[in-house]
């Protein structure tokens, strides 16, 4: 089947490189292929976009724009915190943290520098400012059943049973 612009559940295997470098920043090869449903926003834009026309067994590399992957780098996206925040924390320039957002949610920061008194953070994704290089193969597409398609949930809604297909525990 050839992948259109939405609604069809696509399963690729994917390797990525940041542009003009041979260091692979993420990949999957060699275990479940990425699942997703096209026209959900569930993976970046331009390699969404970019598989639309491509068929199962196919495989091609993909370059992708920082605008169209994780963004360009927002300078606002970067905070000076008192050191006390950091307590117990061994510090580290490039290091990664985790906490928690104004809502809940778990977000993920760069510290880009600290001294005795304060720590700058970047809450921009480390890939942010980017081009990126994808070497993919399309493993499956199908067309999305109804149930997919409204919950946007690959296997349907959780509360019936279905999964998303990562092993995440849909939420």
């Amino acid at each position: 089947m050839t992948i259109t612009n939405e609604n069809c559940v696509v399963g690729i295997e994917y390797e990525v490189k940041q542009a003009g470098t041979t260091e692979v920043v993420d990949s999957n090869k060699g275990a479940e292929p990425l699942e997703f449903i096209i026209g959900k926003g569930q993976i970046i834009p331009g390699l969404e976009n970019a598989l639309v026309g491509m068929a199962q067994g196919e495989s091609g590399d993909i370059m992708v724009s920082a605008a169209d992957a994780y963004g360009d780098i927002n300078p606002e996206a970067m905070q000076t915190l008192p050191i006390e925040q950091f307590d117990g924390v061994d510090l580290v320039e490039g290091m990664t943290l985790f906490g928690q957002g104004e809502g809940g949610q778990q977000v993920q920061v760069t510290v880009r520098s600290f001294d005795e008194k304060e720590v700058n953070i970047d809450f921009n994704h480390p890939l942010a400012g980017k081009d990126l290089m994808f070497s993919v193969m399309v493993v499956t597409a199908r067309e999305a059943t109804a149930d997919e398609i409204s919950s946007g949930q690959i296997g349907g809604p959780a509360e019936s049973g279905g999964s998303c297909g990562t092993g995440c525990g849909c939420h």
